[in-house]
Protein backbone atom coordinates (compact mmCIF):
# COMPACT_ATOMS: atom_id res chain seq x y z
CA UNK A 1 0.00 0.00 0.00
CA UNK A 2 1.13 3.79 -1.03
CA UNK A 3 2.28 5.98 1.97
CA UNK A 4 1.11 9.18 1.98
CA UNK A 5 3.21 10.68 4.53
CA UNK A 6 4.72 14.11 3.71
CA UNK A 7 8.08 14.32 3.91
CA UNK A 8 9.11 17.85 3.17
CA UNK A 9 6.62 20.83 3.46
CA UNK A 10 7.86 24.36 3.73
CA UNK A 11 6.51 25.69 7.31
CA UNK A 12 5.94 22.61 9.20
CA UNK A 13 7.92 19.63 11.03
CA UNK A 14 5.81 17.09 11.53
CA UNK A 15 7.34 15.18 14.98
CA UNK A 16 5.89 11.91 14.14
CA UNK A 17 7.55 9.67 17.35
CA UNK A 18 8.59 6.18 17.25
CA UNK A 19 7.95 3.86 14.64
CA UNK A 20 5.61 1.23 16.04
CA UNK A 21 3.75 -1.92 14.43
CA UNK A 22 -0.10 -2.28 14.19
CA UNK A 23 -2.31 -5.37 13.34
CA UNK A 24 -5.28 -4.21 10.91
CA UNK A 25 -7.47 -7.32 10.55
CA UNK A 26 -4.39 -9.53 11.40
CA UNK A 27 -1.91 -7.59 8.67
CA UNK A 28 0.81 -5.30 10.27
CA UNK A 29 0.36 -1.76 9.57
CA UNK A 30 3.51 0.77 10.00
CA UNK A 31 2.50 3.47 12.44
CA UNK A 32 3.77 5.79 14.59
CA UNK A 33 3.43 7.01 18.04
CA UNK A 34 2.07 10.37 17.43
CA UNK A 35 -0.55 9.11 14.81
CA UNK A 36 -4.35 8.21 15.61
CA UNK A 37 -5.26 4.56 14.30
CA UNK A 38 -7.24 6.45 11.64
CA UNK A 39 -4.09 8.32 10.67
CA UNK A 40 -1.81 5.69 10.46
CA UNK A 41 -4.07 3.32 8.73
CA UNK A 42 -5.33 6.32 6.23
CA UNK A 43 -1.46 7.01 5.74
CA UNK A 44 -1.22 3.01 4.66
CA UNK A 45 -3.58 3.50 2.17
CA UNK A 46 -7.36 2.30 3.60
CA UNK A 47 -10.12 4.04 2.21
CA UNK A 48 -12.68 2.23 3.62
CA UNK A 49 -13.24 2.15 7.81
CA UNK A 50 -16.49 0.83 7.81
CA UNK A 51 -20.36 0.24 6.45
CA UNK A 52 -23.47 2.01 6.91
CA UNK A 53 -26.37 0.86 9.39
CA UNK A 54 -28.84 -0.11 7.05
CA UNK A 55 -27.65 -0.30 2.97
CA UNK A 56 -24.13 -0.99 3.79
CA UNK A 57 -22.48 1.99 1.95
CA UNK A 58 -18.75 2.51 1.79
CA UNK A 59 -17.72 4.78 5.14
CA UNK A 60 -14.55 6.49 5.23
CA UNK A 61 -11.95 9.03 6.65
CA UNK A 62 -14.51 12.24 7.44
CA UNK A 63 -14.01 14.74 10.15
CA UNK A 64 -10.76 13.93 12.13
CA UNK A 65 -13.11 15.01 15.36
CA UNK A 66 -15.04 12.00 16.44
CA UNK A 67 -18.48 13.41 15.57
CA UNK A 68 -19.42 11.84 12.52
CA UNK A 69 -18.75 7.74 13.55
CA UNK A 70 -17.06 6.66 9.78
CA UNK A 71 -14.39 5.85 11.34
CA UNK A 72 -15.58 3.09 14.54
CA UNK A 73 -13.68 -0.50 14.08
CA UNK A 74 -12.74 -2.48 17.14
CA UNK A 75 -9.73 -1.89 18.85
CA UNK A 76 -8.13 -4.45 20.91
CA UNK A 77 -11.28 -6.15 21.59
CA UNK A 78 -13.14 -3.12 22.29
CA UNK A 79 -16.24 -2.13 19.77
CA UNK A 80 -16.98 0.66 18.12
CA UNK A 81 -13.85 3.04 19.37
CA UNK A 82 -13.65 6.14 17.30
CA UNK A 83 -10.22 5.67 15.70
CA UNK A 84 -9.90 9.01 14.57
CA UNK A 85 -9.74 10.08 18.59
CA UNK A 86 -7.27 7.14 19.80
CA UNK A 87 -3.22 7.42 19.42
CA UNK A 88 -1.84 4.13 18.09
CA UNK A 89 0.50 1.91 20.60
CA UNK A 90 2.55 -1.02 19.67
CA UNK A 91 0.93 -4.01 18.93
CA UNK A 92 -2.76 -2.61 18.78
CA UNK A 93 -5.40 -4.82 17.41
CA UNK A 94 -7.94 -3.41 14.81
CA UNK A 95 -10.67 -4.40 12.61
CA UNK A 96 -13.62 -3.66 11.24
CA UNK A 97 -16.66 -4.60 12.53
CA UNK A 98 -19.02 -4.80 9.19
CA UNK A 99 -19.45 -6.58 5.65
CA UNK A 100 -19.72 -10.19 4.44
CA UNK A 101 -17.47 -11.25 3.59
CA UNK A 102 -14.94 -8.25 4.65
CA UNK A 103 -15.97 -4.47 4.57
CA UNK A 104 -13.80 -3.84 1.90
CA UNK A 105 -15.84 -6.14 -0.17
CA UNK A 106 -18.99 -6.25 1.22
CA UNK A 107 -21.73 -8.61 -1.13
CA UNK A 108 -24.73 -7.60 0.73
CA UNK A 109 -24.68 -3.98 0.02
CA UNK A 110 -25.30 -4.27 -3.90
CA UNK A 111 -28.17 -6.09 -2.92
CA UNK A 112 -29.74 -3.89 0.08
CA UNK A 113 -29.08 -0.89 -2.73
CA UNK A 114 -32.18 -2.14 -4.12
CA UNK A 115 -34.21 -2.57 -1.82
CA UNK A 116 -36.67 0.00 -0.02
CA UNK A 117 -36.05 -0.34 3.31
CA UNK A 118 -38.39 2.55 4.56
CA UNK A 119 -37.63 2.82 8.72
CA UNK A 120 -40.76 1.13 9.41
CA UNK A 121 -40.18 -2.00 7.14
CA UNK A 122 -39.35 -4.37 9.36
CA UNK A 123 -41.34 -3.70 11.75
CA UNK A 124 -44.26 -4.57 9.03
CA UNK A 125 -42.99 -7.19 7.13
CA UNK A 126 -41.69 -9.28 10.61
CA UNK A 127 -44.45 -8.81 12.63
CA UNK A 128 -45.97 -11.90 11.62
CA UNK A 129 -46.18 -15.05 12.50
CA UNK A 130 -45.09 -13.79 15.90
CA UNK A 131 -43.21 -17.19 16.95
CA UNK A 132 -40.55 -16.04 14.12
CA UNK A 133 -40.05 -12.78 16.09
CA UNK A 134 -36.76 -13.63 17.91
CA UNK A 135 -35.57 -15.40 14.29
CA UNK A 136 -36.37 -11.93 12.49
CA UNK A 137 -34.65 -10.10 15.62
CA UNK A 138 -31.34 -12.19 15.37
CA UNK A 139 -31.77 -11.45 11.38
CA UNK A 140 -31.69 -7.64 12.02
CA UNK A 141 -29.07 -7.49 14.09
CA UNK A 142 -26.55 -9.19 11.72
CA UNK A 143 -27.88 -7.07 9.11
CA UNK A 144 -27.51 -3.91 10.50
CA UNK A 145 -25.64 -4.12 13.87
CA UNK A 146 -22.42 -2.79 14.28
CA UNK A 147 -20.25 -4.04 16.55
CA UNK A 148 -20.80 -6.53 19.75
CA UNK A 149 -20.08 -6.33 22.82
CA UNK A 150 -17.69 -8.61 24.57
CA UNK A 151 -17.98 -9.66 28.30
CA UNK A 152 -14.98 -8.54 30.59
CA UNK A 153 -14.01 -9.19 33.82
CA UNK A 154 -13.07 -7.28 36.92
CA UNK A 155 -15.46 -4.29 38.20
CA UNK A 156 -16.21 -0.56 37.33
CA UNK A 157 -13.21 1.95 38.00
CA UNK A 158 -14.38 4.69 40.96
CA UNK A 159 -14.94 7.87 38.96
CA UNK A 160 -12.17 10.00 39.28
CA UNK A 161 -13.57 13.43 41.23
CA UNK A 162 -12.42 16.74 40.77
CA UNK A 163 -13.72 19.90 43.07
CA UNK A 164 -12.42 23.46 41.62
CA UNK A 165 -13.03 26.72 41.35
CA UNK A 166 -13.59 27.30 37.56
CA UNK A 167 -13.75 24.37 34.79
CA UNK A 168 -13.19 24.95 31.40
CA UNK A 169 -14.58 22.74 28.72
CA UNK A 170 -12.48 22.42 25.41
CA UNK A 171 -9.11 22.94 24.70
CA UNK A 172 -9.14 25.62 21.73
CA UNK A 173 -8.60 29.27 21.83
CA UNK A 174 -11.25 30.03 23.93
CA UNK A 175 -10.51 27.66 26.20
CA UNK A 176 -7.00 28.39 26.36
CA UNK A 177 -7.21 31.64 26.96
CA UNK A 178 -9.93 31.65 29.85
CA UNK A 179 -7.90 28.76 31.62
CA UNK A 180 -4.41 31.20 31.34
CA UNK A 181 -6.47 33.76 32.57
CA UNK A 182 -8.48 31.81 35.13
CA UNK A 183 -5.23 30.41 36.30
CA UNK A 184 -3.50 33.48 37.01
CA UNK A 185 -6.78 34.71 39.74
CA UNK A 186 -7.46 31.34 40.69
CA UNK A 187 -6.62 28.75 43.10
CA UNK A 188 -7.42 25.82 40.58
CA UNK A 189 -8.52 25.87 37.07
CA UNK A 190 -9.86 22.14 35.47
CA UNK A 191 -9.10 22.15 31.44
CA UNK A 192 -10.27 19.32 29.70
CA UNK A 193 -10.03 18.58 26.16
CA UNK A 194 -11.33 15.33 23.87
CA UNK A 195 -8.30 15.13 21.99
CA UNK A 196 -4.81 14.02 23.00
CA UNK A 197 -3.49 17.55 22.25
CA UNK A 198 -4.39 20.95 23.09
CA UNK A 199 -4.90 23.39 20.46
CA UNK A 200 -8.34 23.08 18.90
CA UNK A 201 -8.68 24.31 15.62
CA UNK A 202 -5.55 26.34 16.14
CA UNK A 203 -2.93 23.27 15.57
CA UNK A 204 -4.07 22.55 12.08
CA UNK A 205 -3.51 26.63 11.36
CA UNK A 206 -0.38 27.41 8.96
CA UNK A 207 -1.41 30.64 7.60
CA UNK A 208 -0.86 33.96 9.56
CA UNK A 209 -3.86 35.47 11.09
CA UNK A 210 -4.86 39.01 10.54
CA UNK A 211 -6.68 41.43 12.58
CA UNK A 212 -5.51 43.89 14.94
CA UNK A 213 -5.40 42.02 18.01
CA UNK A 214 -1.66 41.92 19.27
CA UNK A 215 -0.91 38.79 20.32
CA UNK A 216 -2.14 36.79 16.94
CA UNK A 217 -2.17 39.39 14.06
CA UNK A 218 0.79 38.25 12.18
CA UNK A 219 1.14 34.49 13.93
CA UNK A 220 0.25 31.32 12.58
CA UNK A 221 -2.22 29.52 14.87
CA UNK A 222 -0.15 26.36 15.41
CA UNK A 223 2.59 28.79 17.13
CA UNK A 224 -0.07 30.21 18.84
CA UNK A 225 -1.29 27.05 20.44
CA UNK A 226 2.02 26.04 21.50
CA UNK A 227 2.75 29.16 23.47
CA UNK A 228 -0.33 29.15 25.40
CA UNK A 229 0.13 25.26 26.37
CA UNK A 230 3.32 25.48 27.48
CA UNK A 231 2.24 28.51 29.60
CA UNK A 232 -0.44 26.54 30.96
CA UNK A 233 1.89 23.69 31.98
CA UNK A 234 3.72 25.89 33.76
CA UNK A 235 0.64 27.28 36.15
CA UNK A 236 0.41 25.57 38.72
CA UNK A 237 -3.28 26.32 39.57
CA UNK A 238 -4.63 24.60 36.44
CA UNK A 239 -5.03 21.02 35.69
CA UNK A 240 -5.12 19.91 32.34
CA UNK A 241 -7.23 16.30 31.18
CA UNK A 242 -6.91 15.62 27.74
CA UNK A 243 -8.60 12.94 26.10
CA UNK A 244 -11.45 13.87 28.35
CA UNK A 245 -15.01 14.08 26.64
CA UNK A 246 -17.67 15.75 29.16
CA UNK A 247 -21.26 14.08 27.97
CA UNK A 248 -23.53 15.45 30.57
CA UNK A 249 -24.09 17.93 33.40
CA UNK A 250 -26.39 17.06 36.24
CA UNK A 251 -28.09 19.79 38.26
CA UNK A 252 -29.32 17.90 40.43
CA UNK A 253 -25.95 16.52 41.95
CA UNK A 254 -24.61 19.94 40.71
CA UNK A 255 -21.55 18.08 38.73
CA UNK A 256 -20.26 17.83 35.23
CA UNK A 257 -19.73 14.38 33.95
CA UNK A 258 -17.06 13.04 31.60
CA UNK A 259 -15.13 9.85 29.70
CA UNK A 260 -11.26 9.90 29.99
CA UNK A 261 -9.00 7.61 27.74
CA UNK A 262 -12.61 5.98 26.50
CA UNK A 263 -13.26 3.96 30.15
CA UNK A 264 -12.90 6.25 33.27
CA UNK A 265 -15.70 8.01 34.46
CA UNK A 266 -15.18 11.84 35.87
CA UNK A 267 -16.96 14.07 38.12
CA UNK A 268 -16.35 17.28 38.21
CA UNK A 269 -17.83 20.03 40.27
CA UNK A 270 -16.81 23.69 39.97
CA UNK A 271 -18.13 26.91 41.30
CA UNK A 272 -18.31 28.47 37.32
CA UNK A 273 -17.93 26.27 34.60
CA UNK A 274 -16.86 27.64 30.85
CA UNK A 275 -17.87 25.79 27.76
CA UNK A 276 -15.41 26.25 24.90
CA UNK A 277 -16.30 23.08 22.99
CA UNK A 278 -16.13 24.67 19.14
CA UNK A 279 -18.08 23.72 16.00
CA UNK A 280 -18.45 20.97 13.29
CA UNK A 281 -18.85 20.88 9.97
CA UNK A 282 -21.83 21.05 7.57
CA UNK A 283 -22.37 18.56 4.90
CA UNK A 284 -23.61 18.58 1.80
CA UNK A 285 -25.87 17.38 0.02
CA UNK A 286 -25.27 15.14 -3.32
CA UNK A 287 -25.13 12.13 -4.90
CA UNK A 288 -22.56 9.84 -3.70
CA UNK A 289 -21.51 12.41 -0.83
CA UNK A 290 -20.82 9.90 1.62
CA UNK A 291 -18.46 8.04 -0.74
CA UNK A 292 -14.93 7.51 1.21
CA UNK A 293 -12.71 10.35 0.13
CA UNK A 294 -15.27 12.80 0.67
CA UNK A 295 -14.00 15.03 3.73
CA UNK A 296 -14.36 18.06 5.20
CA UNK A 297 -12.49 20.57 5.42
CA UNK A 298 -11.05 20.38 8.94
CA UNK A 299 -10.58 16.63 8.47
CA UNK A 300 -8.63 17.24 5.20
CA UNK A 301 -6.13 19.83 7.45
CA UNK A 302 -5.81 17.46 10.49
CA UNK A 303 -4.36 15.14 8.08
CA UNK A 304 -1.98 17.31 6.78
CA UNK A 305 -1.37 19.93 9.39
CA UNK A 306 -1.24 17.98 12.56
CA UNK A 307 -0.60 14.43 11.39
CA UNK A 308 1.49 15.07 7.97
CA UNK A 309 -0.49 12.76 5.54
CA UNK A 310 -1.92 13.69 2.59
CA UNK A 311 -5.42 13.33 1.67
CA UNK A 312 -5.16 12.50 -1.99
CA UNK A 313 -2.84 13.59 -5.13
CA UNK A 314 -5.66 15.49 -6.85
CA UNK A 315 -8.29 17.38 -4.82
CA UNK A 316 -11.72 19.43 -5.76
CA UNK A 317 -12.58 21.93 -3.39
CA UNK A 318 -16.29 23.16 -2.61
CA UNK A 319 -16.53 26.27 -1.26
CA UNK A 320 -14.64 29.53 -1.35
CA UNK A 321 -15.06 30.84 2.03
CA UNK A 322 -11.61 31.46 4.11
CA UNK A 323 -11.74 28.01 4.96
CA UNK A 324 -12.02 27.05 1.46
CA UNK A 325 -9.29 29.40 0.32
CA UNK A 326 -6.63 28.54 2.98
CA UNK A 327 -7.58 24.87 3.07
CA UNK A 328 -6.61 25.17 -0.41
CA UNK A 329 -3.45 27.20 -0.24
CA UNK A 330 -1.97 24.41 2.15
CA UNK A 331 -3.21 21.40 0.33
CA UNK A 332 -0.73 22.90 -2.46
CA UNK A 333 1.96 23.71 0.29
CA UNK A 334 1.48 19.69 0.72
CA UNK A 335 2.30 18.56 -2.56
CA UNK A 336 -1.26 18.46 -3.49
CA UNK A 337 -3.05 18.94 -6.92
CA UNK A 338 -6.03 20.94 -6.40
CA UNK A 339 -8.20 20.60 -9.55
CA UNK A 340 -10.50 23.64 -8.92
CA UNK A 341 -12.30 25.35 -6.40
CA UNK A 342 -16.19 25.56 -6.92
CA UNK A 343 -18.48 28.24 -5.38
CA UNK A 344 -22.23 28.23 -5.45
CA UNK A 345 -22.32 31.81 -5.59
CA UNK A 346 -21.64 34.63 -7.48
CA UNK A 347 -18.50 35.80 -6.00
CA UNK A 348 -15.75 34.74 -3.84
CA UNK A 349 -16.98 34.07 -0.30
CA UNK A 350 -13.63 34.75 1.61
CA UNK A 351 -11.16 37.37 1.56
CA UNK A 352 -9.59 38.30 -1.56
CA UNK A 353 -6.05 37.92 -0.90
CA UNK A 354 -7.10 34.20 -0.13
CA UNK A 355 -8.32 33.83 -3.59
CA UNK A 356 -5.99 35.67 -5.33
CA UNK A 357 -2.88 33.75 -3.60
CA UNK A 358 -4.74 30.51 -5.04
CA UNK A 359 -5.39 31.52 -8.27
CA UNK A 360 -1.92 32.89 -8.76
CA UNK A 361 -1.18 29.38 -8.34
CA UNK A 362 -3.15 28.05 -11.17
CA UNK A 363 -5.83 27.28 -8.90
CA UNK A 364 -9.16 27.92 -11.00
CA UNK A 365 -12.34 29.44 -8.80
CA UNK A 366 -15.48 28.85 -10.59
CA UNK A 367 -17.99 31.16 -9.16
CA UNK A 368 -22.16 30.04 -10.05
CA UNK A 369 -21.07 26.08 -9.73
CA UNK A 370 -21.63 23.69 -7.76
CA UNK A 371 -20.68 19.70 -7.09
CA UNK A 372 -23.55 17.35 -8.47
CA UNK A 373 -21.96 14.05 -7.95
CA UNK A 374 -18.97 12.25 -6.51
CA UNK A 375 -17.99 9.22 -9.14
CA UNK A 376 -16.51 6.02 -7.74
CA UNK A 377 -17.81 2.49 -5.95
CA UNK A 378 -16.01 2.25 -2.60
CA UNK A 379 -14.12 5.14 -3.01
CA UNK A 380 -13.74 8.71 -4.83
CA UNK A 381 -12.33 8.31 -8.71
CA UNK A 382 -13.36 11.49 -9.52
CA UNK A 383 -16.11 14.45 -9.44
CA UNK A 384 -19.39 15.95 -11.70
CA UNK A 385 -19.82 19.55 -11.49
CA UNK A 386 -22.33 21.87 -12.97
CA UNK A 387 -23.12 25.70 -13.38
CA UNK A 388 -26.09 27.04 -11.48
CA UNK A 389 -28.75 29.16 -12.26
CA UNK A 390 -30.28 32.37 -10.47
CA UNK A 391 -32.48 29.67 -7.81
CA UNK A 392 -28.47 27.49 -7.34
CA UNK A 393 -30.09 24.59 -9.14
CA UNK A 394 -27.79 22.84 -11.99
CA UNK A 395 -28.82 23.88 -15.06
CA UNK A 396 -28.50 20.76 -17.66
CA UNK A 397 -26.30 20.37 -20.21
CA UNK A 398 -23.34 22.12 -18.26
CA UNK A 399 -21.67 19.01 -16.34
CA UNK A 400 -18.25 18.84 -16.39
CA UNK A 401 -16.30 15.54 -14.96
CA UNK A 402 -13.54 16.73 -12.43
CA UNK A 403 -10.62 13.70 -12.20
CA UNK A 404 -9.51 13.79 -8.48
CA UNK A 405 -9.00 11.32 -5.82
CA UNK A 406 -10.70 13.31 -3.13
CA UNK A 407 -13.21 16.22 -2.56
CA UNK A 408 -13.18 18.70 0.14
CA UNK A 409 -16.64 20.39 1.70
CA UNK A 410 -16.13 23.66 3.08
CA UNK A 411 -19.49 25.01 3.50
CA UNK A 412 -19.53 26.48 6.51
CA UNK A 413 -19.66 25.16 10.58
CA UNK A 414 -22.65 24.75 13.23
CA UNK A 415 -21.90 25.62 16.35
CA UNK A 416 -21.76 22.43 19.16
CA UNK A 417 -24.30 23.23 21.35
CA UNK A 418 -24.78 19.64 22.67
CA UNK A 419 -23.13 20.03 25.73
CA UNK A 420 -24.23 23.34 26.92
CA UNK A 421 -28.01 22.45 26.90
CA UNK A 422 -27.37 20.85 29.61
CA UNK A 423 -26.65 23.38 31.95
CA UNK A 424 -30.65 24.60 30.32
CA UNK A 425 -30.17 28.52 28.95
CA UNK A 426 -32.03 29.59 27.05
CA UNK A 427 -31.62 28.50 22.91
CA UNK A 428 -32.64 30.07 20.05
CA UNK A 429 -31.62 29.48 16.07
CA UNK A 430 -29.75 32.26 14.80
CA UNK A 431 -28.35 31.35 11.17
CA UNK A 432 -26.13 34.26 11.37
CA UNK A 433 -24.29 32.61 14.06
CA UNK A 434 -23.95 29.13 12.62
CA UNK A 435 -27.17 27.55 14.00
CA UNK A 436 -28.37 27.08 17.89
CA UNK A 437 -26.96 29.32 20.81
CA UNK A 438 -27.79 30.48 23.67
CA UNK A 439 -28.53 33.77 24.99
CA UNK A 440 -25.77 35.35 26.92
CA UNK A 441 -25.00 38.75 28.61
CA UNK A 442 -21.69 40.44 27.43
CA UNK A 443 -19.33 38.30 29.39
CA UNK A 444 -20.72 34.86 27.94
CA UNK A 445 -22.45 33.66 30.92
CA UNK A 446 -25.56 31.90 29.93
CA UNK A 447 -26.64 31.52 33.59
CA UNK A 448 -25.34 33.13 36.83
CA UNK A 449 -22.39 30.32 36.49
CA UNK A 450 -21.90 28.89 33.15
CA UNK A 451 -20.14 31.00 30.59
CA UNK A 452 -19.35 30.10 26.91
CA UNK A 453 -16.69 31.47 24.50
CA UNK A 454 -15.86 30.61 21.05
CA UNK A 455 -17.25 29.22 17.99
CA UNK A 456 -20.32 27.12 20.10
CA UNK A 457 -21.34 30.89 20.81
CA UNK A 458 -21.72 31.58 17.19
CA UNK A 459 -19.18 31.04 14.43
CA UNK A 460 -16.61 33.61 13.89
CA UNK A 461 -12.91 34.04 14.19
CA UNK A 462 -10.22 32.36 16.32
CA UNK A 463 -8.79 35.94 17.78
CA UNK A 464 -12.66 37.05 18.68
CA UNK A 465 -12.57 33.56 20.43
CA UNK A 466 -9.30 34.13 22.38
CA UNK A 467 -11.10 37.43 23.20
CA UNK A 468 -14.42 35.74 24.18
CA UNK A 469 -12.30 32.97 26.57
CA UNK A 470 -10.12 35.62 27.95
CA UNK A 471 -13.06 37.67 29.26
CA UNK A 472 -15.04 34.54 30.64
CA UNK A 473 -12.10 33.80 32.64
CA UNK A 474 -11.68 36.92 33.99
CA UNK A 475 -15.21 37.56 34.76
CA UNK A 476 -15.72 34.00 36.44
CA UNK A 477 -12.75 35.05 38.47
CA UNK A 478 -13.59 38.17 39.84
CA UNK A 479 -17.62 36.72 40.29
CA UNK A 480 -15.17 34.21 42.80
CA UNK A 481 -13.96 37.15 44.52
CA UNK A 482 -10.49 37.34 42.57
CA UNK A 483 -8.76 40.42 40.89
CA UNK A 484 -10.10 44.31 41.66
CA UNK A 485 -10.01 47.36 39.27
CA UNK A 486 -6.78 45.52 37.25
CA UNK A 487 -8.69 43.14 36.12
CA UNK A 488 -12.18 45.42 35.01
CA UNK A 489 -10.00 47.13 33.08
CA UNK A 490 -8.42 44.48 31.15
CA UNK A 491 -12.49 43.17 30.36
CA UNK A 492 -12.64 46.43 29.08
CA UNK A 493 -9.40 46.10 27.32
CA UNK A 494 -10.24 43.37 25.57
CA UNK A 495 -14.05 44.41 25.02
CA UNK A 496 -12.50 47.17 22.48
CA UNK A 497 -10.44 44.67 21.25
CA UNK A 498 -13.25 42.21 20.50
CA UNK A 499 -15.41 45.30 18.55
CA UNK A 500 -12.33 46.17 16.89
CA UNK A 501 -12.12 42.60 15.68
CA UNK A 502 -15.89 42.41 14.55
CA UNK A 503 -14.97 46.17 12.61
CA UNK A 504 -14.92 44.87 9.07
CA UNK A 505 -17.97 44.27 6.77
CA UNK A 506 -17.61 41.55 6.72
CA UNK A 507 -18.46 40.93 10.30
CA UNK A 508 -22.44 43.04 9.69
CA UNK A 509 -23.86 40.05 9.52
CA UNK A 510 -21.98 38.63 12.84
CA UNK A 511 -23.12 41.82 14.62
CA UNK A 512 -26.73 41.02 13.45
CA UNK A 513 -26.86 37.69 14.69
CA UNK A 514 -25.56 39.04 18.64
CA UNK A 515 -28.10 41.52 18.56
CA UNK A 516 -30.42 38.75 19.17
CA UNK A 517 -28.40 37.21 21.87
CA UNK A 518 -27.23 39.34 24.12
CA UNK A 519 -29.21 41.00 27.09
CA UNK A 520 -27.97 43.24 29.34
CA UNK A 521 -28.56 41.39 32.77
CA UNK A 522 -28.57 37.42 32.81
CA UNK A 523 -28.86 36.67 36.52
CA UNK A 524 -32.64 39.14 36.64
CA UNK A 525 -33.73 36.57 33.55
CA UNK A 526 -32.72 33.45 35.61
CA UNK A 527 -34.48 34.59 38.72
CA UNK A 528 -37.41 34.81 36.45
CA UNK A 529 -37.70 31.86 35.45
CA UNK A 530 -37.07 32.54 31.81
CA UNK A 531 -34.10 30.66 31.36
CA UNK A 532 -35.68 26.89 31.42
Amino acid sequence: MADLRIREHPILEFERGKEVTIYFEGKPVKAYENETIAAALYASGVKVFSRSFKYRRARGFFCAIGRCSACMMEVDGVPNVRTCMVQVRDGMKVRRQKGWPSTELDLLAPVLSRMDLSPSAYLKRMARPSALRRVYLKLMRKFTGIGSAKAVGGGAKRPEVYDVEVAVVGGGPAGLMAAIEAGQLCRSVLLIDDKHKLGGQLIKQTHKFFGNVSYCAGRRGFKLAEEMTEKISKMSSVKVLTSTSAFAYYPGEGFLAAVRDGSRIVKIRAKKYVVSTGAYERTLVFENNDLPGVYGAGGVQTLMNVYGIKPGEAGLMVGSGNVGLIVSYQLLQAGVDVKAIVEVLPRVGGYLVHAAKVRRLGVPILTRHTIVKALGKTHVEGAVIAKVDENFNPIPGTERRIDCDFICISVGLTPTYDLIQHFKPKMVMVPELGGFVPIRDIYGRVRRDVYIAGDCSGIEEAATAMLEGAIAGIHASLMLGYGGEEEKRRIEEYMKELEEERGSPFSERIKAGLKKVLVEDIEKLEEGGELG
